[in-house]
């Protein structure tokens, strides 16, 4: 979808700049609904395309274009999670949600002085934190309901009287869908490690996966550590989860190996913290995103699916 807009109504529209303004803050709640850029573009897409479908006298009986956009965006994403489900079970492979390059300000929920008057004040979801892989995981394997009540209330900052309003459940419903998810994002994931850390240890991994240096690796993986690959069946890329910090050492070095020396190893911003892009000849062929807990790297994402790195392509 491009910046630009028209309306197909004669006359000026003195309020499509603020319907655009919109545009950001929509595909950062569907991107983090939906784990998916490019399908949150769409969605967006699909929003205004209604409200422009709508006649005049029908947007200018809308009292707040904003959250009309919001209620109907959400709705979007809400129907697609539930088809997701049957999409997924014809993926090949395992699905990671779309990688996002360098800072992700863009992405940002309401403005603090709107989120500060927001009733129920809770333990909130800090932005970097909402578009982190682990984070992304943990998200998609919550119900559509617990997903949208989270992200609406901890990282957008909506009560729960506004999002019983946009899910058509009752705002007890929405709060107990919201700490329900939140009970599963505080069981799954650990305390962030500081950018500066997380930075070194990928750093330090970069360095020993260029020289191929097995021993290193393996130091720097949590011997439980696993490696999720997504390559949608479109190129190769390991089926399954592999564990333990020796067995993924192993394959990356193979890896490396084969790529006989065709292999570029970049240190890239993927989803607000530090990790990897790998390029081939030039070009994008892998982004690595990494949880990091204490010293060790315990968790590795790693896509591969070239319709999942279009945002990466001018890399």
């Amino acid at each position: 979808m491009t910046e630009r807009m028209t309306s197909p109504h004669d006359g000026p529209d003195a309020d499509l700049a603020a319907l655009i303004g919109e545009r950001r803050r929509l595909v950062g709640l569907a991107y983090r609904l939906l784990g998916s850029l490019a399908e949150a573009e769409d969605a967006v897409q699909e929003t205004y395309t209604r409200w422009y479908a709508l006649s005049r006298r029908q947007q200018d009986a809308v009292e707040s274009p904003g959250a009309w956009l919001t209620t109907v965006a959400t709705r979007i994403c809400l129907d697609l999670l539930g088809s997701a489900r049957v999409r997924r079970e014809r993926y090949v492979g395992e699905w990671i949600p779309e990688p996002l390059p360098g800072r992700t300000d863009w992405i940002g929920g309401r403005p603090a002085a709107d989120a500060a008057r927001c009733a129920d004040p809770a333990d909130r979801v800090t932005l970097d934190e909402s578009v982190s892989m682990a984070f992304l995981v943990v998200l998609d394997s919550m119900t559509p309901a617990q997903r949208v009540a989270l992200i609406l209330h901890d990282v957008f900052g909506y009560p729960f009287a506004e999002i019983a309003g946009i899910t058509g459940r009752t705002p007890a419903a929405c709060r107990e869908l919201a700490s329900a998810a939140r009970r599963r994002v505080r069981d799954a994931l650990p305390p962030e490690a500081p950018a500066p850390h997380r930075a070194e240890l990928v750093r330090r991994f970069r360095r020993a996966w260029d020289a191929r240096d097995i021993d290193a690796l393996v130091g720097l993986l949590s011997p439980d550590a696993t490696l999720t690959a997504d390559g949608g069946g479109v190129v190769p890329a390991a089926l399954h989860p592999i564990h333990g910090g020796e067995g993924i050492a192993h394959y990356l070095t193979d890896l490396a190996t084969r790529a006989a020396g065709a292999l570029t190893l970049l240190e890239r911003t993927v989803n607000g913290h530090p990790g990897l892009v790998v390029a081939y000849e030039g070009t994008a062929a892998a982004v690595y995103a990494f949880d990091v807990e204490a010293d060790r790297i315990t968790h590795i994402w790693a896509v591969r699916n070239p319709a999942k790195l279009r945002p990466w392509t001018a890399e």
